[in-house]
């Protein structure tokens, strides 16, 4: 069994029948280290087969705690080595097969496809165009609308950081309640005013020559995100009177 280092995901409330627990309270359990998750975020991944929670017989997931555990590996392999999700999903299965599985990055692309080899520090994970449509389950026509409000960009080469596939999920999540692309431009123009914040704090560690200095630019680049999407999340509850699970 995967095991989680001490203080991390997993130390959530369980519910009485047999540890299971629901959606709102795995969200719960994994925002302290993970403040910018999201139910919509978790079905993804469920979607994607990194998880597999039961189904009460009215269709409710329930999740163990070693699918919470699961769930907190595969987000920390996002998090800190850029790793996509058919990496993680191979990795894991590798390491409850119970094979010594030493952890992957993902440096370049061959024939549109990621190339897992060896390296000294994290690079930026990419996915390819269609697997970004297999993620959001959209078509051509979503896309090139979405890309042309900047929602998603892709990279020189004509592929995608890892990170537009969460984009993608999220803007067809909101989709189904109505919410346009053009209505969300007003949250990236505010995403990227916080980012030239972020980037403005940062920017003096990023030109330094130490490369320890440049290496904890991108550790307080991290930090600093983390706690504007906490900021931002709690003013717009703040301001609409609610508070989220």
């Amino acid at each position: 069994m995967l095991q989680t280092p001490r203080g991390g995901v997993g130390h959530g409330t369980a519910s009485a029948d047999g540890g299971s627990m629901s959606i709102g309270t795995v969200l719960n359990a994994l925002r302290d280290e993970f403040p910018e998750v999201t139910i919509s975020k978790i079905r993804f991944l469920e979607s994607e087969g990194l998880i597999e929670p039961q189904r009460t017989p009215s269709g409710y997931r329930k999740f163990s705690v070693q699918d919470v555990e699961r769930l907190g590996h595969v987000l920390r392999m996002q998090r800190d080595h850029y790793l996509p999700l058919k990496v993680i999903r191979e990795h894991l299965d590798a390491m409850e097969r119970g094979e010594a599985a030493p952890l992957p990055t993902v440096g370049r692309q061959r024939d549109g496809e990621a190339v897992v080899e060896a390296s000294e520090g994290p690079t930026v994970a990419r996915i390819g165009r269609s697997e970004l449509l297999a993620a959001a389950g959209i078509g051509e026509p979503e896309l090139k609308e979405w890309e042309s409000y900047g929602l998603v960009v892709p990279l020189e080469d004509g592929v995608y950081d890892a990170e537009a596939a969460t984009v993608a999920a999220l803007v067809a999540e909101l989709g189904r309640f109505g919410i346009e692309p053009r209505h969300l431009r007003v949250m990236k123009a505010a995403a990227d005013r916080e980012a030239g914040l972020v980037d403005q704090v940062v920017a003096p560690l990023k030109r330094h020559r130490n490369p320890q200095t440049r290496a904890h630019a991108q550790a307080r680049t991290k930090e600093l995100a983390g706690l504007t999407v906490r900021l931002h999340a709690a003013l717009v509850q703040t301001a609409l009177g609610v508070r989220l699970p």
